[in-house]
């Protein structure tokens, strides 16, 4: 078990559906956490020194955000493309599209995106209506796009091992969270099951992890974040004032403070459904890992028949 101080409410936003908070450490006196509202098509920017949040409207919902390498923005993940994205004084531009698969069928969208340490884009792709298994997991590098897997009505996470050697992502409807060996040249081995939600607790929806290897797992409808030991054992679990847990980040100077997104979507009853929350917990998180920014070339590899 670890130290867990009191939830915190920084900004009370109703997010239709707040998702992908990162923390930009270069962004402002103590960093910006950015998060995004793909229901809402919003782009929100919470300042920690100054506990302002900055609110932008995007002509493309946004499903995620991950750093550059090279401190030029951002990949972002948009409800059907991807894009180098720049957050300027007139707010957010996209400065060009990348290679995208193409066999994606109608109705799907991605959804949630990390980076590796070394600068590898995991993201995934989902069913808008979660009813079918035509979602995906994706790997970007300077090899291109690659389809590393299949079979997701809900592709989500993922969250990255601090070592490097492991992969999390979860099918949420299924409520399982898969782990998989991430091999030296970035393929992905033995995947198995690492936790199974059941009851109570919801969903697992996004994740991430900390420095000792504890995976802390967003709650969609289970109204929590729980963090499990690297042998995928319950070990802390933090009450939130909102059912529809999203997912969550660290940040901060020490690395121990947890942002957390929430949905509003279906909650018109619940006051701090699509707020923004932290909490300090006692253990330090791992920095987000940035894009590598290698231009992608070619067609989409499909590893995962």
């Amino acid at each position: 078990m670890i130290g867990i101080q009191s939830v915190e409410c920084v900004w009370a936003g109703r997010a239709q559906l707040g998702e992908g908070p990162v923390w930009c450490p270069e962004r402002g006196e103590q960093g910006e956490v950015l998060f995004v509202d793909i229901l809402g098509g919003g782009l929100h920017a919470y300042d920690i020194a100054s506990g302002h949040t900055h609110n932008w409207k995007l002509d493309e919902p946004c499903c995620w955000l991950v750093a550059r390498s090279d401190g030029h923005g951002f990949i972002a993940g948009l409800r059907s493309r991807l894009v180098h994205l720049s957050i300027g004084d007139e707010g957010p531009q996209i400065v060009s599209n990348w290679t995208m698969p193409d066999d994606e069928p109608p109705g799907n969208r991605y959804n949630d995106a990390k980076a590796d340490r070394w600068g590898r884009l995991w993201f995934g792709s989902m069913d808008d209506a979660a009813e079918r298994a035509t979602g995906a997991l994706y790997r970007l590098d300077e090899r291109g796009v690659t389809k590393v897997d299949s079979g997701y009505r809900v592709a989500n996470g993922p969250a990255i091992s601090p070592d490097g050697t492991t992969l999390f992502h979860s099918d949420t409807p299924s409520r399982v969270i898969y782990a998989f060996d991430i091999t030296p040249d970035g393929e992905l081995a033995n995947k198995r099951k690492h936790v199974k939600f059941s009851g109570t607790q919801g969903f697992p929806d996004g994740m991430t992890c900390d420095a000792k290897g504890g995976l802390w797992v967003a709650h969609w409808d289970g109204g929590r974040v729980s963090r499990f030991t690297p042998e995928g054992r319950l070990d802390e679990t933090i009450p939130i004032p909102a059912s529809r847990v999203t997912s969550c980040t660290f940040a901060g100077r020490d690395l121990n403070q947890l942002y957390i997104t929430t949905a509003a979507t279906e909650r018109d009853n619940e006051a701090l459904a699509g707020a923004l929350f932290r909490v300090t917990v006692g253990v330090q998180g791992v920095p987000s890992a940035v894009f590598r920014c290698a231009e992608p070339a070619g067609a989409v590899t499909d590893l995962s028949a």
